[in-house]
């Protein structure tokens, strides 16, 4: 029998997408979330849902024992660079702080695995060349900090606990559920995509490029997209990974190892919805750096991951289906179902 796994913040955008992959192949899964920013809505028929926060220490005993939990996968945070530079304290609340009490009660409930979504922020602001796990890690905002800084406590606490761990860091996520279950939500979201193909469905004015200065090919920033199903992919691979191995411990690299520049990205949306969608620039916006691409050699070597949905164009699609579908539901009052 598959092991019981916690997703924290699984109501929200990546991890609503990790709870299908893991109902698809059969996983028991449950949800903590306090709903802050997730749906519960996006949460499966069949999936517990306890609403709270994963600093409540007794909720996640008591998580811990209703479901026989062996694995947690913990995604819940707050992810904007710019805020982070605004609002640090509420990043390292919320990213660092709130996960050590969560590492805490994992290992006073003796939960044997534990995935991490950290980002390739950690990285700081790198040479225009893809990134290896093995490269120096600098962050220059409060989020790339907020997340190496579980990063270190989390190896610690592997180190001194039967517990072994997995560190994912992700590229710039983008897209939705081919099969349009889920997708990103979250109103005034700053992903492109997202942010694009609600402009180009009249609920924005347009998309601002922030920044056409960087050291780039076109002066504006270079992002490794990936598809939030194949991130969803990754970490129940990684997650078969640690059970397997419960001696090793792994930090992978989440990407596909190609970079697009924001330019780059928008022309691909206007192709896909067949007309220009409007953009204006605008300075830079603080924390940003000029580009992040991933090496994925690692993680294509470790596990058996083969990405199925790397084409931008097609990620750009998933993104318009499921906005589209927001759109229709929301229209009449409802939610996505």
């Amino acid at each position: 029998m598959k092991a019981p796994v916690l997703v924290t913040g699984g109501a929200g955008y990546i991890g609503s997408h990790a709870v299908l992959a893991l109902k698809d192949r059969g996983w028991p899964v449950a949800v903590i979330d306090n709903l802050s920013t997730g749906f519960e809505w996006a949460i499966p028929d069949g999936v517990p849902l306890y609403r709270g926060d994963i600093a409540d220490a007794d909720l996640l005993a008591r998580v811990f024992a209703e479901q026989g939990t062996q694995a947690i996968l913990h995604f819940a945070g707050s992810i904007i660079v710019p805020e982070s530079v605004d609002n640090p304290l509420k990043y390292y609340e919320n990213n660092t702080a709130k996960s050590r009490t969560l590492m805490e009660a994992a290992v006073n409930g003796g939960i044997a695995h534990f995935i991490f979504s950290s980002t390739a922020t950690v990285y700081g602001e790198p040479d225009l060349k893809p990134l290896t796990e093995d490269d120096p890690l600098v962050p220059v905002n409060p989020y790339g900090m907020s997340k190496l800084m579980t990063e270190r406590i989390l190896a610690d606490v592997s180190r001194a606990h039967p517990m072994n761990h997995c560190v994912l860091r992700y590229f710039n996520v983008a897209g939705a559920d081919p099969r349009a279950r889920s997708g990103q939500s979250t109103a005034g979201a700053t992903h492109l995509i997202k942010v694009a193909v609600e402009a180009a469905l009249g609920k924005r004015h347009g998309v601002a490029v922030f920044g056409d200065d960087y050291a780039t090919p076109d002066g504006t920033g270079v992002r490794d997209y990936i598809h939030v199903s194949d991130l969803a992919e990754a970490h129940v691979l990684a997650l078969e990974a640690l059970i397997e191995r419960p001696d090793r411990s792994l930090t992978m690299n989440a990407g596909y190892g190609r970079g697009f520049s924001v330019l780059e990205v928008l022309d691909a949306v206007d192709r896909v919805v067949g007309q220009p969608v409007p953009r204006r620039t605008e300075p830079r916006r603080p924390g940003d750096v000029p580009s992040l691409v991933s090496d994925n050699s690692r993680i294509m070597a470790t596990v058996p991951w083969q990405p199925r949905h790397a084409d931008l164009e097609e990620i750009i699609g998933h993104a318009l289906a499921w906005e589209k579908k927001l759109t229709g539901i929301r229209a009449k009052g409802g939610d996505p179902a």
